[in-house]
């Protein structure tokens, strides 16, 4: 493939690809699926960032305040990637891309993992070996690009998710072949984790009893469905003295839904940022 014939039919397309901020998101992974169909990557757990070709934003638009020296060497391409520090680096991450003030100390903490060069005529067989390509181009230390895997079976899969989960990665990405871009939730993307994971609204924080007194005790929590249910694990004690705020999104992991449609064991995870 020639990178600079393909870069420059992307150039074109960027400003109307662009101006509705698509961004594409992942639905949960089923056992179902071919898996000869779909490469797989480690899902990194860090800040989405969408790279415009001239700015750095979040999935939701919110400019990305990087040093200068941490994008000069971007090219005028659109590219999707995460903002990761390392493994059980999430709110390190969280604080520092989301900072209006960049610390140049933190930001050199952080790469840029490439995971797509988006458009809207070619398969993402096709866009990673771009992305790839620019990312070894660009000589970069803080540059990366995310690499893809073929997996053969879903037996292999489950092996290559628990050496994942092991090594303390948040779990598995898995992206069709065939696919074209598709901005909104899309089974050409699918996230496979040990745990599922979701978001809910603080609606109220109840108090602690014996050991916990004196400290939150609870959250209740509203999902988008707008069934409340509390989450009263997962917490450290410096969280329970400092809980969420109401009105504050957090993170929670849980494994499958009551009769009641509830998260079944649901347990805290972190406060979301908003990106």
């Amino acid at each position: 493939m020639n990178l600079s014939y393909f870069l420059s039919g992307v150039c074109v397309l960027l400003s109307s690809c662009l101006f509705a901020q698509d961004v594409q998101l992942a639905k949960a992974y089923r056992t179902d699926i071919p898996i000869s169909d779909y490469y797989v990557s480690e899902k990194y757990d860090g800040i989405r960032a969408i790279w415009t070709g001239d700015r750095l934003v979040t999935k939701n638009g919110h400019p990305i305040h990087a040093p200068s020296w941490f994008i000069k060497d971007l090219p005028k391409i659109w590219l999707d990637g995460e903002l990761w520090g390392g493994r059980n680096k999430y709110q390190f991450v969280a604080s520092t891309v989301l900072d209006n003030t960049p610390d140049d100390s933190s930001w050199r903490q952080i790469k840029y993992m490439i995971f797509d060069a988006p458009d809207y005529i070619h398969p993402f067989s096709m866009r990673w070996r771009v992305y790839d390509a620019l990312a070894k181009s660009l000589n970069s230390d803080h540059i990366q690009a995310v690499q893809q895997q073929d997996i053969k079976s879903q037996d292999a899969l489950y092996i290559l998710l628990e050496e994942i989960t092991n090594m303390d990665g948040e779990g598995l990405i898995l992206h069709k072949k065939s696919a074209l871009f598709a901005s909104g939730r899309t089974g050409n993307l699918l996230k496979f984790k040990k745990f599922n994971d979701a978001e809910a609204v603080v609606v109220s924080i109840q108090p602690g009893k014996g050991k916990f007194k004196g400290m939150m005790g609870a959250l209740v929590v509203k999902m988008p469905s707008g069934l409340r249910f509390k989450i009263g694990t997962g917490f450290s004690n410096l969280q329970r003295m400092n809980p969420p705020k109401v009105g504050e999104k957090v993170t929670y992991k849980y494994f499958g839904f009551t009769s009641k449609g509830l998260p079944r064991f649901a347990s805290f995870l972190r406060v979301r940022p908003q990106e």
